[in-house]
């Protein structure tokens, strides 16, 4: 297990107050971004339920694991946002920050008086992060959206799943988590944009179904070029060949051989010089035009040896090959805990949990993981005592449920 550093080096994000108005997946997600590379994240929560995804999958002391996660190096605040007092603290603390990050419903802020033109009123430089199911404007702005309906609406479940059967989740939320790279994208482009141009902040505006669209490669301009609507392929990546899985003696491999040198050498590693000769397959267009042939000379040979034999030849033949990882073998891999990819953190419980390490890696300020995941409005007082309220004060809205 790998131990927390410390001392910490500097994060690259250090002074930049982040205030995240989220809740389950995209929001949270982007800020948990900002805030592994050292910026201030304070969490906004309702006093009492907090953020649902503390309850989501696998507890822990009645704590969801993944909450530790998605919430780590964050500071949570228990102010209810649906009482115009709670709205007027969240109002000073935005007034505050560089960024705020929100993934209500579009028109959510605006009724609560904290839209765009009241926040950067009070706060010319704020750079506000918008995820929504599909954005701020146009006709559909208005319709609830989750991370599995931008997926179908970017096209993405269409393809997902074997011909003629229906689509499959790829089994976690990549919607959500799609949108919130954009937004942590879009936030960062924005700060820069700020320091060039005279400090002015601006809206980042995020629709899941568009993160997904943005990610389907060629799908539109071969529909536009030819009418050609890509269909599921399964396993295979159509148009592209070989890449594939293969069953073996004791499990499946996954082969990326469709680049030209790569397949000679997949061939010859194989015993198939003859195709790795064939003048026809020397392209990828030839090789898609036989893919079935090529699919059936490699899994005629995984089939006979076992994961293991197979990713040795193909290694020593710099071929791309792997085998397809669960949960158990990332933990027991290598490679993973060599690149500081699985970091032990520890709960404010006091257990100890594995957890993904932090993605990308800068060589000069590399992010870290400061703080676990809070309990439930940990930080309100320490927030709310920054924003200038005393103990009397904090008391009295206490008492009156406007914090918790």
């Amino acid at each position: 297990m790998t131990p927390l550093p410390l001392p910490l080096a500097p994060g690259a994000l250090d002074g930049l107050r982040v205030v995240e108005m989220g809740q389950l997946i995209a929001g949270p997600f982007a800020a948990k971004t900002l805030g592994d590379f050292g910026a201030d994240v304070v969490k906004i929560e309702l006093p009492g339920s907090g953020d649902p995804l503390r309850q989501w999958r696998l507890l822990q002391d009645g704590t969801s694991v993944w909450w530790q996660v998605q919430s780590r190096n964050k500071r949570s605040v228990a102010i209810d946002l649906r009482q115009p007092d709670g709205r007027a603290l969240a109002r000073r603390l935005i007034a505050r920050a560089d960024v705020l990050v929100e993934n209500f419903r579009p028109g959510t802020l605006e009724d609560w008086g904290l839209g765009w033109d009241v926040l950067s009123a009070d706060n010319p430089g704020l750079v506000m992060l918008r995820i929504s199911g599909y954005g701020q404007t146009g006709p559909y702005r208005d319709r609830p959206g989750f991370g599995a309906i931008g997926e179908a609406m970017g096209g993405l479940r269409h393809l997902t799943g074997e011909p003629g059967r229906v689509p499959v989740r790829c089994g976690v939320s990549i919607g959500d988590t799609l949108a919130a790279l954009h937004g942590t994208i879009g936030v960062l482009m924005a700060l820069l944009d700020r320091a060039a141009r005279g400090g002015r902040g601006q809206v980042v505006d995020v629709a899941l179904h568009e993160a997904v669209f943005n990610c389907m490669e060629s799908l539109l301009p071969e529909y536009s070029a030819f009418g050609a609507v890509r269909e599921p392929g399964g396993s295979a990546l159509p148009g592209i060949a070989p890449s594939n899985a293969y069953r073996c003696r004791d499990g499946i491999v996954l082969v990326a051989g469709n680049g030209d040198s790569i397949f000679r050498r997949l061939m010859q590693a194989i015993g198939r010089g003859d195709l790795a000769a064939d003048p026809g397959l020397a392209h990828n267009t030839g090789r898609v035009a036989r893919v079935d042939e090529i699919d059936g000379a490699i899994e005629a040979w995984t089939r006979e040896r076992t994961v293991a034999d197979v990713l040795a030849v193909l290694d020593a033949a710099s071929v791309p090959a792997g085998r397809v990882y669960t949960a158990r073998d990332i933990a027991e891999d290598p490679h993973y805990r060599a690149r500081d990819m699985i970091l032990t953190q520890r709960t404010r419980d006091g257990r100890d949990v594995e957890v993904p390490g932090i993605v990308p890696k800068l060589g000069a300020s590399p992010g870290a993981l400061r703080t676990p995941a809070p309990h439930l409005g940990e930080h309100t007082d320490e927030v709310l005592g920054e924003l200038g309220l005393g103990a009397d004060e904090m008391a009295a809205l206490r008492e009156r449920g406007i914090i918790g």
